[in-house]
């Protein structure tokens, strides 16, 4: 997919843009969660918020779970900061609730900066996990 963009994570990311553009840096979490919320349904894109993800140890569902932010298109989780910097903890948070669910694609999305933040993760069970930063992108 090198070279091509993913329409599902590029009409998610223009949501968060469009988010970040109405309301700028500077406030909580919970406030650009139910902003992104809001925006993902008026611009259809579906998805589930707060969702529980299972962590499986040798076979066994533990009671521990995941949640993440959202889950878009039933196959791409985002998971919403809002700091100041995003650090490599926060990619692998993201690689951690991919490797959870199976699922391939994330996005980490930080609304704390002056410029939107964001940054696609690929997981594959079949290579090492790699964060896709070439994607990296900022709205004024």
């Amino acid at each position: 997919m090198e070279g091509e963009r993913d329409p599902r994570t590029y009409a998610i990311i223009g949501a968060a843009m469009e988010v970040h553009q109405q309301l700028g840096h500077g406030f909580s979490e919970p406030v650009y969660q139910e902003a992104m919320a809001v925006e993902l349904g008026l611009v259809a894109i579906p998805f589930q918020k707060e969702v529980e993800l299972p962590v499986v140890y040798k076979g066994q569902k533990l009671k521990t779970f995941y949640k993440a932010d959202f889950l878009c298109f039933e196959s791409v989780i985002v998971e919403l900061k809002a700091l100041s910097d995003l650090s490599s903890v926060h990619e692998a948070q993201v690689l951690n609730y991919l490797k959870a669910t199976g699922l391939s694609v994330g996005l980490l999305v930080n609304f704390g900066a002056p410029r939107l933040e964001f940054r696609r993760l690929i997981f594959s069970s079949l290579l090492r996990p790699s964060a896709s930063s070439a994607d990296n992108s900022s709205s004024d």
